[in-house]
């Protein structure tokens, strides 16, 4: 046998607290059960010295009666005691997972707020903020130099003669009526409205991302 025993968790003592409960219930309900039997017993005993005219005996057997019926009314109280009991240890054993739960939670905050520099964090942020404007910048640029590079003179006269084939499917002629209009792509002297785009000037649209 160890020489010194090993101290119950709260767990281990609140199942051991319950067990001794329950017990205690189990045997009240015994004696109740027991009390109850009697207690028809001795009415019918008080009926039949009624019947006999024995006024002597009846006395003695109300008075029997009446301490049965105090000391069954004591066994439901004390079991509605033990029962406040069971769950008054319940709810401490809540409030102490809770106050352990908010101790362990304020212990985390302490270390994060240690090895958490606020001015550190506030320049990385900084620091992310920026480099996405320059990565949103750098898309946008590539993206245009994209789009003039892929562009073709042909897209327009393309885009309208699908028009005017979707025009005639339907029924509708509008080649007399547009002979005269100035195209809209062309300006006075016969020129795309919208300027070719030269191999000077996609290298320096490369250049200018590169300083990004």
């Amino acid at each position: 046998m160890p020489l010194f025993s090993k101290t119950p968790t709260v767990e281990e003592q609140l199942r051991a607290n319950d067990r001794v409960l329950k017990k205690t219930q189990r045997d009240l309900e015994r004696d109740r059960n027991k009390l109850e039997r009697d207690e028809k017993k001795l009415e019918m005993e008080i009926k039949k010295a009624a019947k006999e005219g024995n006024k002597q005996a009846c006395t003695v057997l109300a008075k029997q009666l009446v301490n049965l019926r105090k000391q069954k009314a004591r066994s439901y109280n004390t079991g509605s005691k033990i029962q406040a009991v069971g769950t008054q240890q319940k709810l401490m054993h809540s409030n102490m997972k809770m106050a352990g739960a908010m101790g362990t939670t304020t212990k985390t905050m302490q270390q994060m707020n240690k090895v958490m520099d606020p001015q550190k964090t506030a320049k990385m942020m900084q620091e992310f903020t920026k480099e996405s404007m320059k990565m949103e910048m750098s898309e946008e640029m590539i993206n245009d130099t994209l789009d003039d590079i892929l562009t073709e003179s042909g897209d327009e006269e393309e885009q309208d003669a699908i028009v005017n084939q979707v025009l005639d499917e339907i029924g509708i002629d509008i080649t007399g009526k547009l002979l005269d209009a100035p195209s809209a792509h062309k300006g006075k002297l016969g020129e795309s409205s919208k300027a070719r785009t030269t191999d000077d000037d996609i290298e320096q649209q490369l250049a200018a991302l590169k300083d990004l």
